[in-house]
């Protein structure tokens, strides 16, 4: 299965553009906020009216004070004081709602994004996205909240600011006004071509900075491994790498945005000129209208400054933009679909057929694939490396779907695509070879799988998977903290707090990856109890890699090339002397092998004598 993405397009800063992010916003924030959002809007845009309203009134009033008419002054005071007040009131709660918005944002954005990623497929997280997902909740939602709180102010501001003030001088003087009008569009286009400039390098910026994040993280999960390598001088060179390419293109975009900066300052500096030269040519020509004239000059000073504070906040709103277009992709990433009203299932067994699968299209994983399992047993699957066995379980825990028309996947006799989350979450206990353990007590992390379960009944799975001895041996008991992924514990007891979780969910079918990592004799003998515990009485599926895990099985899949090559049980297998009994015999050796440490020799007999 493919998962597609999709790079946001550069956008420059024009009003299409702009009501593009306001609505993207929209979107975030939901249906149930939108009302409010509409509120906030709607002040937002009234505030910058009356502002420039304001700015209007001044001309009239210093108008008639310079010709010293003090009572005409005086009523277009008054109204300029009514349009203060009222500024001043929307401006405030503009503010107010503004803050509200963002304060919300930050209450719930990172919980939708939880809720939504909690739906998509298993196989949608590669790493790459992990680290922009991690990018996206820290500063992405950061950059989205201030636009209701800080930036739409100035954006709004450079718009309709503006517009109004050329609205009143039009009013006043249509020449001025039509000259005023005349240079809204060629502002517009020069930031549309400064944004373009400035964002073109925007999403390697971003594709920088989620692989430096992820170098960081590694850099220090890797410090063991390093040190034993004498390598802490050294460093990273991953690490390095990563950074350095990010300081290269930061520096190739302050090289393209400084340009577009001073682009955009020039433009407004030379039309701001050019008016005042065109208004002082009128006055020149009129000097019954010369005082009216200079006061429109002054107003000229609120037309421009709008526009060039826009310029100043291009590189914020076009992050603030970025962070909004890729969130909105996350939160359009279809979920696995859900039914309607959830089937009924006739027992646990499992057909699979004709299974096709592929990452991409051009790279198939497997190809007709077909088996059953019967309820109470256990599947063996075995197989070179990149064979599919993964990729199989991973079908079968609906971590990843079966594309339409590329085969069928059933349970109990119901399609496993149509059983509702919860249904297949009580139905199967995947047990996978990378366990992850979250930061927090080894109850917690077992009680994960169930949550609403009993002291009693935790205790009786830990002491089967045999994390009671675990725990009898750490300074805090069940309290212990394991720290990140589980850091305070070895591989092998993660691995049986991890069968403890399945044997806590008593799923009646459970999904196992064994570990080929190698682990000490004690981890070894208890988790292969632990392993007989969980799959008793269950229907198992279990990418087989222990010899006893094999011959235990009622049947065995040797997948080959994303194809069942051969099927039965182990006795079948080997007499037809196949792939399989070729397998057999090579681990039969493999497990024959042991290190002489008199003579430091490795001997595959096992009577050897030195």
């Amino acid at each position: 299965m493919s998962t597609p993405t999709t790079t946001p397009t550069a956008r420059s800063l024009t009003a299409g553009v702009r009501t593009g992010m306001f609505w993207q916003l929209g979107v975030v924030l939901g249906p149930e906020r939108r009302p409010a959002y509409l509120r906030y809007l709607t002040a937002l845009v009234v505030y910058n009216v009356l502002q420039g309203v304001a700015y209007v009134l001044l001309v009239p009033v210093l108008r008639d004070l310079i010709e010293r008419d003090i009572s005409g002054a005086a009523w277009w005071f008054v109204g300029l004081a009514a349009a203060v007040v009222l500024s001043w009131a929307t401006s405030y709660v503009q503010q107010q709602l503004g803050f509200a918005l963002g304060q919300q944002l930050s209450k719930s954005l990172h919980h939708r994004l939880g809720d939504h990623l909690a739906d998509l497929p298993i196989g949608w997280f590669d790493g790459d996205r992990v680290g922009s997902i991690g990018q996206l909740t820290s500063k992405g939602v950061i950059d989205i909240m201030g636009l209701p709180a800080h930036m739409f102010q100035p954006l709004v501001s450079s718009l309709v600011t503006p517009l109004t003030v050329v609205a009143g001088i039009l009013i006043i003087d249509w020449r001025l006004g039509l000259c005023a009008l005349a240079a809204v569009p060629i502002v517009f286009a020069v930031f549309s071509w400064a944004a373009r400039r400035a964002a073109s390098v925007d999403e390697q910026l971003h594709a920088a900075g989620a692989e430096a994040a992820d170098r960081i993280v590694e850099y220090a999960r890797l410090q063991p491994v390093l040190r034993s390598a004498g390598r802490t001088s050294d460093g990273h060179a991953q690490l390095s790498d990563a950074l350095h390419e990010q300081h290269v293109i930061g520096r190739r975009q302050l090289s393209r945005t400084l340009p577009a900066l001073g682009a955009n300052a020039l433009t407004v500096q030379l039309i701001f000129t050019a008016l005042i030269v065109i208004g002082t040519a009128l006055a020149l020509h009129d000097p019954s209208r010369a005082v009216e004239l200079v006061a429109l000059l002054v107003l000229l000073a609120r037309f421009a400054e709008p526009l060039g504070n826009a310029a100043e906040y291009g590189g914020v709103l076009r992050a603030a933009r970025n962070s909004l277009a890729r969130i909105n992709q996350v939160l359009a990433t279809a979920p696995l679909p859900e039914p309607l009203a959830p089937p009924t299932l006739d027992g646990h067994r499992i057909d699979v057929e004709h299974v096709s699968f592929g990452y991409t299209p051009d790279r198939p994983v497997l190809h007709d694939v077909g088996f059953t399992v019967e309820p109470g047993t256990t599947t063996a699957i075995v197989g070179p490396s990149g064979s599919g066995k993964t990729t199989l379980l991973w079908l079968l825990a609906r971590f990843l779907d079966v594309p339409d028309g590329n085969g069928t996947i059933r349970v109990g006799g119901v399609d496993l695509r149509r059983l509702s989350t919860e249904q297949r979450s009580a139905l199967i206990a995947p047990v996978f070879q990378d366990v992850y353990l979250f930061e927090g007590t080894i109850a917690d992390n077992i009680r994960l799988a169930r949550p609403d379960a009993t002291d009693e009944q935790l205790h009786e799975a830990a002491q089967l998977a045999r994390v009671d001895e675990i725990v009898a041996r750490l300074p805090d008991g069940w309290d212990t903290q394991v720290g990140e992924a589980g850091a305070a514990l070895s591989g092998g007891e993660r691995q049986r707090v991890s069968i403890a979780r399945a044997l806590l969910k008593d799923a009646p079918i459970v999904l196992l990856d064994e570990a080929t990592a190698a682990i000490d004799p004690e981890n070894e003998a208890a988790i292969s109890s632990a392993l007989a515990a969980l799959t008793l009485a269950r229907t198992v599926l279990v990418v087989a890699h222990r010899l006893s895990t094999v011959t235990r099985a009622q049947q065995i899949l040797v997948l080959q090339d994303g194809v069942i090559a051969e099927q039965g049980t182990h006795r079948e297998l080997l007499a037809t002397g196949g792939r399989y009994a070729a397998f057999w015999q090579q681990r039969r050796r493999a497990a024959g092998w042991h290190l002489d440490t008199r003579r430091a020799t490795a001997t595959t007999d096992p009577g050897h004598r030195p």
